[in-house]
C-alpha cells in the first residue's frame, strides 16, 4: 500500500447513510493521516451539505431513484443512471482512486459499479438487515460487504461478508455519568421517570399522533416527555398546544445534544433505521420500536426483529401504535425487571468498533 491512498466514499441520501459514511472517512484518517478521501454524493441530496461542513470535499451526480406516481420522472431515469455512470468514470479518471467504499443512497450504484468496470476494488457497507436491490446487484463486484446483522448471506455471496456493525457518530453514544446533565439542560427533574421519543431529524408522524393523543395519561402518571417532533410536524404541534404546553413537557424540534437527551431517558421510543438501532445498542436503555412503513422492502420491520428476537426491544407496528404505544410505554416504565431485561440484551448486540473495523477492510483492499 502506498503511504497516502485515495480512497472514495459513496452515497447518501439520508442521516443514515451519511453519518456512517463520514465515520468511516474519519476511521481512515485516524489509521492513515495521510489518506486522501473524495466523497461521491446525489445532487440536491443532503449529503451535499452534511458532507462539507464535515470537513470532506464532495461531487455530486445527477441521480435519483424511482418516483412513486411520477412515470414521466421515471421515464428519465435511464438516461441519469447512463450520465451518472460516465461522471463516475470521469471522476474516477481524474482523482485516480485506490479504492471506493459504498454506504447506499442513489449515488453508490454508479459509482460502484464505475470502479468495478476499472478494476478498482469495492467494499459495501450494508446497514440494514435486508439488502436493497442496488447493493444485492453491487455484491457480485464488490470485493467485501460489510453488514450489521446475521442472516446476510441471503444477499451477498457468504465469502465476501464480514460482520462490523454499523458506524455510529461516538460522541451520541457516550453517556456515562450524564443523567442529571441531560435532565438539567432540558429543565426535567432528574428524578422523575421520562420518556424519550425520536422519529428522526424529519420526524414520525405515528409517534407524534400517539403521543399527542394520550398526552393526558403520560402526565396523569406524572411522567415526564423529551418529545422530538421533527422538522415537518414541529411548528404545527406548537401551534396546538404551545411552546410551554407543561413543565413535564419538552417538545423539540431537533436533538443537537442527543447524548444528553439519551442519558436523562428511562424508555425509548423509536422508528427502526439501522443507525439508530447500532446507537441504541451501545447506550443500553429500554427500547420500543415503531419501524416506519414507508421505507423500501420494510427493511425497518426486518431490522427490529432483529433485536425482538433476542428480547432485546419490543416492537409496536405502525398501524396500532396510535392506540397503544403511551399504554405500553408506562406498563414498561412501571415495570423494572423488565426493564433491566431489555437493557441486558440490547447491551449484548453492540458493535462498537464498526468503523474502525471497516476502515481497516477498505486499507487491506488497497495492494
Amino acid at each position: 500500500m502506498n503511504n497516502s491512498p485515495k480512497i472514495i466514499i459513496s452515497g447518501g441520501g439520508t442521516g443514515g447513510h451519511i453519518f456512517p459514511a463520514v465515520a468511516i472517512a474519519n476511521a481512515l484518517k485516524r489509521l492513515v493521516p495521510s489518506c486522501e478521501i473524495l466523497f461521491v454524493g446525489a445532487n440536491g441530496r443532503m449529503e451535499m451539505e452534511k458532507v462539507p461542513a464535515a470537513g470532506y470535499k464532495i461531487i455530486g451526480l445527477n441521480i435519483s431513484g424511482m418516483q412513486r406516481g411520477s412515470i414521466m420522472k421515471n421515464l428519465a431515469l435511464p438516461f441519469k443512471v447512463i450520465g451518472s455512470v460516465k461522471r463516475a468514470l470521469e471522476i474516477i479518471k481524474d482523482f485516480k482512486p485506490d479504492a471506493v467504499v459504498g454506504v447506499g443512497g442513489y449515488a453508490s450504484g454508479p459509482l460502484l459499479y464505475a470502479a468495478s468496470l476499472k478494476g478498482i476494488p469495492g467494499l459495501i457497507q450494508e446497514q440494514n438487515s435486508y439488502a436493497g436491490v442496488t447493493n444485492k446487484w453491487l455484491g457480485r463486484k464488490a470485493a467485501k460487504i460489510c453488514v450489521a446483522f446475521d442472516g446476510m448471506d441471503q444477499f451477498f455471496p457468504a465469502g465476501k461478508i464480514l460482520k462490523t456493525g454499523n458506524p455510529v457518530r461516538k460522541e451520541v453514544v457516550d453517556i456515562k455519568g450524564k443523567h442529571h446533565a441531560g435532565a438539567e439542560l432540558l429543565k426535567l427533574d432528574p428524578l422523575k421517570k421520562t420518556i424519550m421519543v425520536t422519529g428522526g431529524s424529519l420526524g414520525a408522524g405515528t409517534l407524534n399522533k400517539a403521543i399527542e393523543k394520550h398526552l393526558p395519561e403520560i402526565l396523569a402518571q406524572d411522567v415526564q416527555v423529551i418529545w422530538q417532533t421533527g422538522k415537518f410536524y414541529y411548528k404545527g404541534i406548537i401551534e396546538r398546544l404551545g411552546l410551554e404546553y407543561h413543565p413535564n413537557v419538552r417538545i423539540l424540534e431537533f436533538l443537537n445534544k442527543m447524548d444528553l437527551a439519551y442519558a436523562a431517558a428511562d424508555v425509548i421510543i423509536s422508528r427502526a433505521g439501522a443507525g439508530t438501532i447500532a446507537e441504541l445498542c451501545l447506550i443500553k436503555k429500554p427500547v420500543i420500536l415503531v419501524p416506519s412503513p414507508n421505507v423500501a422492502e420494510d427493511h425497518q420491520t426486518k431490522n427490529a426483529m432483529a433485536l425482538v428476537k433476542n428480547g432485546a426491544a419490543l416492537l409496536i407496528n405502525d398501524r396500532s401504535a396510535e392506540d397503544t404505544l403511551v399504554k405500553t410505554a408506562l406498563e414498561l416504565l412501571k415495570d423494572e425487571s423488565q426493564r433491566i431485561k431489555l437493557s441486558e440484551s440490547i447491551g449484548k448486540m453492540a458493535l462498537p468498533a464498526a468503523d474502525e473495523m471497516i476502515a481497516g477492510e477498505v486499507l487491506k483492499l488497497i495492494k
